[in-house]
C-alpha cells in the first residue's frame, strides 16, 4: 500500500492559494523526492519536480524496478502559477519530461534552471528550443521573478564537470527578501562544496539522506548521518531531509536523520509529502 500524502489534489491547492496571504513569510510544500514548492509573496518556484511514474514505468520489466512508495500528490497539470522551475542534473528524478513538458504547456512564462554543461541534453528531453533553459555554472548568478540563483557544485557521486570545465550535477542557492535556501540536488560530501557554502548565511538547507549502497547500481547521497553534519558545518539555520519515500529499492528511513540531529543540536523538520512548512518555523536571531 503506498504512504499516503498530507494533503493532495484540490486539497493541496487550497492550501497553496491559502498560504498566499502570508506576505510576511515563504512557504514550502513537499512534493516527493527532491522536489518542493516554494511560495513567497506571490511567486512560485519548484526545485526538481517529480510529478509522474515515469520511472516505474520505464524500469517495470527489468532487474531494477523502481517501485513508488508514496502516492502521487498532483498532476503537475494543475500548477498554472509556477513562475520557475530547476533541474539538479540529467537523472530522471531531477529532469522528467513527463512532470516538466505539462508544467511548461500550462504555464507559458516559466523559465527553467538547468547546469549549463546540460543544455542539450535538456533541450532533446524537453523537446524545447535549446536556448530556452537559463543556464548557470558553479558561481554563476541569474535572477528570475524576484529569486536569485547561484549556482553550487555537486558531487553525485564524483565532482563531474564536462570538457569546458562545468558542473554537470550542481545545487542551488535561492536568494530572496531576507532569506537564502540551498538545495543541493543530488550529492555526498565534498569539500569543495562546503567551502562554496560557509561564505553565505543559510536559513534552509534541503539534503538527500538515502546514502550510497553499491547494490543498488545507481550514484548516492549524503546519508542520514552525513547530511546532519553537513548542515552543522555550513551553520544552516534548519535543515530538512529529502530524497527518500520515493522508490523501495533506493530510500531511508527518516528517524535515523531525526536521532542524529537531535543528537548534533541541529534545527530540522521531516515533512509527510504534500505537507507545508512555512519561515515562520526558522529562529528569531
Amino acid at each position: 500500500m503506498l504512504l499516503q500524502a498530507k494533503i493532495k489534489n484540490e486539497d493541496l491547492l487550497q492550501d497553496i492559494r491559502q498560504a498566499r496571504s502570508d506576505s510576511q513569510a515563504f512557504h514550502l510544500w513537499w512534493l516527493g523526492q527532491s522536489g518542493y514548492l516554494l511560495q513567497w509573496q506571490g511567486r512560485h518556484l519548484l526545485t526538481d519536480p517529480y510529478l509522474s511514474d515515469s520511472l516505474t514505468t520505464k524500469y517495470e520489466k527489468t532487474d531494477k524496478p523502481h517501485i513508488r512508495m508514496t502516492e502521487l500528490v498532483i498532476d503537475p497539470g494543475r500548477l498554472d502559477f509556477i513562475d520557475v522551475a530547476t533541474s539538479s542534473h540529467n537523472h530522471t528524478d531531477h529532469l522528467d519530461g513527463e512532470t516538466l513538458i505539462p508544467l511548461i504547456r500550462v504555464n507559458p512564462s516559466l523559465k527553467l534552471i538547468i547546469p549549463e554543461a546540460n543544455r542539450d541534453f535538456v533541450a532533446n528531453r524537453l523537446h524545447c528550443d535549446p536556448h530556452f533553459p537559463l543556464g548557470l555554472n558553479d558561481g554563476d548568478r541569474k535572477e528570475v521573478a524576484g529569486f536569485t540563483f547561484i549556482g553550487i557544485p555537486a558531487a553525485h557521486e564524483e565532482l563531474e564537470r564536462d570538457g569546458q570545465g562545468r558542473c554537470k550535477f550542481m545545487g542551488y542557492l535561492i536568494q530572496f527578501g531576507k532569506w537564502s535556501i540551498y538545495h543541493s540536488g543530488d550529492t555526498v560530501w565534498h569539500d569543495e562544496i562546503i567551502e562554496n557554502l560557509q561564505s553565505f548565511s543559510i536559513d534552509l538547507a534541503i539534503l538527500p539522506i538515502n546514502g550510497s549502497k553499491a547494490e543498488r547500481r545507481v550514484a548516492g547521497n549524503l546519508t542520514a548521518k552525513e547530511a546532519v553534519r553537513f548542515a552543522k558545518t555550513i551553520s544552516a539555520k534548519m535543515v530538512i531531509p529529502c530524497h527518500y519515500d520515493m522508490f523501495t529499492f533506493n530510500t531511508a528511513d527518516p528517524a535515523s536523520f531525526v536521532l542524529e540531529a537531535k543528537r548534533k543540536g541541529q534545527l530540522h523538520q521531516v515533512l509527510q509529502c504534500g505537507e507545508q512548512w512555512s519561515s515562520h518555523q526558522l529562529p528569531c536571531l
